[in-house]
């Protein structure tokens, strides 16, 4: 699922870019409410996470934006570092759908993540497991299995492949996979991405022999290729 994170403190989203992504989410970190608005006109999401303690009001202004242009069903969890009724009341009637007090804990962002995305997506969150042909994606533990057998995965490795898996015969610039693999405050040697790529090739056994062909698109990026046999 795709999660759009508003906050200006960069350890937070660090943090929550890892629980999320681990969780087997696409997340998108946003430092102030411009940039969050002008993307959510331009692309959908399937959750909203907002701070909201930042200052300028942003987060009141996007909550309010979202409940007015999408779907009711969005769900959106907002954190903040007040415990008190009034805060958190204030909140919920601006229409968010749970609440998190801050420091974020790993065990509960996930939880109430996962509980939220069931509830508004019964049908997708049905099933933990995603899978393609002879492979398995289990999202949650980050375990990748092929005809029941394990295949050893870093969790880069595992996202990497996973998204690839999701956009099937789709070609991805290497912008699009550094922004749902890697953190948007860290930037990595172009090697880095193509050694991850090779290992996931190798591990999975991308090879045209089995069914698939994972190969570079010239000056773009990676694409990921069902072969008929």
């Amino acid at each position: 699922m795709r999660i759009a994170v508003l906050d200006d403190d960069p350890g937070r989203t660090g943090i929550a870019y890892k629980i999320l992504s681990a969780a087997g989410h696409v997340c998108h970190l946003f430092p102030n409410g411009r940039d969050m608005l002008q993307q959510l006109r331009r692309e959908s999401y399937d959750m909203l996470i907002l701070d909201w303690q930042m200052s300028g009001a942003n987060a009141p202004e996007v909550m309010r934006w979202a409940r007015e242009k999408l779907p009711p069903k969005l769900p959106v969890l907002f954190l903040t570092s007040s415990s008190s009724a009034d805060d958190i009341i204030e909140g919920l009637a601006a229409g968010a759908d749970d609440y998190m007090i801050k420091p974020i804990r790993r065990s509960e962002l996930a939880v109430r993540v996962q509980a939220l995305l069931r509830r508004a997506y019964p049908s997708q969150n049905a099933t933990e497991e995603i899978r393609f042909g002879h492979y398995a994606f289990e999202t949650r533990s980050g375990q990748l299995r092929f005809d029941g057998a394990p295949i050893a995965l870093t969790q880069k490795e595992f996202d990497l492949a996973l998204l690839f898996f999701r956009n099937l015969d789709r070609p991805l610039s290497r912008a699009t996979i550094l922004e749902a693999v890697w953190p948007r405050n860290i930037e990595i040697p172009s090697r880095t991405m193509d050694t991850h790529v090779s290992r996931v090739r190798s591990k999975l056994q991308l090879r045209p022999e089995n069914g698939f062909r994972l190969a570079p698109v010239y000056s773009y990026g990676y694409r990921l290729e069902q072969v008929s046999l």
